[in-house]
């Protein structure tokens, strides 16, 4: 009985060690795993765009906040600003965007911009990943800009669901896994 738990003791220690070396071995690097949540951030705006009728991308809760298209196009500048200030060689040039594009047109340029995001950080090395940039909010690395664009996405993507509740449009089923 002893050797047979000795036995069974090797046995999972080897298995163990086999799960935590080839599971390491498989995981995503910061980059891999950003781009995938990207691309289901990406899925889950446009989804939250679409649900919500032309007629209401004017809707304001409050007079204090954006409406509904502001927000998207406020969400689109802050992509392409940090996506190409701070992984591109060429210099950052905010364009104002008409505020009477229609809702089809604003979706493209939330789809361009997050497609040409993911090209310029795809891009990025590990090192590159690492360096301290100067940021108007101290000093970060890069992989900390990438963390920044993700969570500006992410808290104007839940101002926009409540104004869809608020507009009585059942939000999109959460597509973040």
């Amino acid at each position: 009985m002893a050797s047979f738990n000795l036995i069974m003791k090797n046995f999972t220690l080897l298995n163990a060690l086999f799960i935590l070396t080839t599971g390491f071995s498989q995981q995503a690097t910061p980059k891999e795993a950003f781009l995938e949540k990207w691309d289901n951030s990406k899925d889950y705006l446009l989804g939250v765009a679409e649900l919500m009728p032309e007629e209401f991308y004017d809707f304001k809760p409050t007079e204090r906040q954006r409406s509904f298209k502001e927000q998207l196009l406020h969400i689109k500048e802050n992509i392409d600003w940090l996506s190409v200030t701070y992984f591109s060689s060429k210099a950052y040039k905010r364009e104002k965007t008409d505020p009477n594009i229609s809702k089809d047109e604003t979706i493209q340029l939330l789809t361009r911009a997050f497609d040409a995001s993911a090209v310029i950080i795809k891009k990025a090395s590990k090192e590159e990943l690492i360096e301290t940039v100067a940021f108007f909010a101290g000093p970060k690395s890069k992989l900390q800009i990438i963390n920044l664009l993700q969570d500006h996405v992410t808290h104007h993507r839940g101002q926009l669901i409540v104004y869809l509740n608020l507009k009585d449009q059942e939000p999109p089923k959460y597509v973040g896994w």
